[in-house]
């Protein structure tokens, strides 16, 4: 019996003859990206990936590590999920444009669209409005396509005005359900409210599931598979409950200026009018960290000079964008481990 022969390496000279496209692709739009921030008066910055704090969102999941210093001694530290913690403080020290390229880290996270280890664009701008990162977007789609952006059998137009649309109108549009009607004037949401309205729509959920857990399963099943076909969707005003580092809209404080840019039905970025409040930010921290420890059994500890920095940090609109995913669309590559030069082990 003759034994199956293992799959090739992505180091195999066969199969990376086959990627190496692919990898030139990524470079030519990096290039073409830094190039137009570098024309825009941006300043790259380079934050360090080894932090107090990884974040403090119940759902997302860091590398923890031991630092052992000169002493013999370790220090619990963490591979940061995003670099917005060190980006902010340099806000606070005067920046006012500025972007990264960072490589950042996110446990419990493999698939065609998710590495353990993936490139984030992260950018901010000091006294503009949200609305301006999502003209950035739709610059840099243009530049990174040289056609239709493409996933599967999905297919995006980078050249066609995008549609922005606020979370409470694509529930409505695509799952039937009032979301509004589930939260009081305060943005306090009302979970049996929430199952109810799914429960009519035909949604299938668990006994238990919070307002946050029951608005996840909705948007994962019913609005996401639906959004930027034919052309880039931008999907805004999200509920302030799901916005912990937004601040919430003048108009309405049941939701917050963040919002997400979808493609193909994929995710590709996710941006804030960020919130400058530290003693708010830090309410949101422990109560993100309140949901981790309920539902996994840990939390991560508050950054605190982060918290300091804030304080300091003048109005400003950020955004993450995942560069992986932004050139595995315009290629049409199978997946993000497609288009990294060495895929995370």
């Amino acid at each position: 019996m003759t034994d199956t022969p293992p799959p090739r390496s992505w180091w195999h000279p066969a199969r990376h003859a086959d990627r190496r496209p692919l990898l030139l692709a990524r470079n030519r739009i990096q290039a073409a990206i830094r190039g137009w921030l570098a024309a825009s008066g941006f300043t790259e910055v380079d934050p360090a990936a080894l932090q107090v704090s990884p974040g403090n969102e119940a759902h997302l999941h860091a590398f923890r590590t031991l630092a052992i210093g000169n002493d013999g001694v370790g220090v619990e530290r963490y591979l940061h999920t995003s670099p917005e913690f060190a980006m902010k403080r340099l806000l606070a020290a005067g920046e006012t444009r500025i972007h990264a390229f960072s490589h950042v880290w996110r446990n419990r996270e493999r698939g065609a669209l998710h590495s353990p280890e993936f490139t984030m664009l992260e950018w901010y701008r000091v006294g503009e409005g949200y609305d301006r990162l999502m003209q950035d977007i739709a610059a840099w789609v243009r530049l990174a396509a040289e056609g239709p952006l493409r996933f599967r059998d999905r297919v995006c137009d980078p050249a066609a005005p995008f549609d922005r649309v606020s979370v409470a109108e694509a529930f409505a549009d695509h799952a039937g359900i009032d979301l509004l009607a589930t939260m009081d004037a305060a943005g306090e949401t009302d979970a049996a409210a929430l199952a109810a309205q799914m429960d009519r729509a035909g949604i299938a959920r668990m006994a238990g599931e919070t307002w946050s857990d029951l608005f996840s399963r909705v948007l994962s099943e019913r609005v996401e598979p639906r959004l930027g076909m034919g052309r880039l969707t931008v999907l805004d005003r999200y509920p302030a409950a799901e916005a912990a580092l937004a601040r919430r809209c003048p108009d309405d404080p049941r939701v917050a200026e963040r919002f997400e840019v979808y493609a193909c039905g994929v995710e590709l970025a996710n941006g804030f009018g960020e919130l400058t409040d530290p003693v708010e930010q830090r309410r949101r921290f422990q109560e993100e960290m309140a949901i981790k420890a309920r539902v996994y059994g840990e939390i991560y500890p508050i950054d605190e000079d982060f918290l300091a920095a804030l304080a300091m940090m003048p109005p400003a609109a950020g955004c993450a964008l995942g560069f992986d995913r932004l050139v595995m669309l315009a290629t049409g590559a199978p997946s993000v481990e497609a288009v990294m030069w060495v895929p995370a082990g």
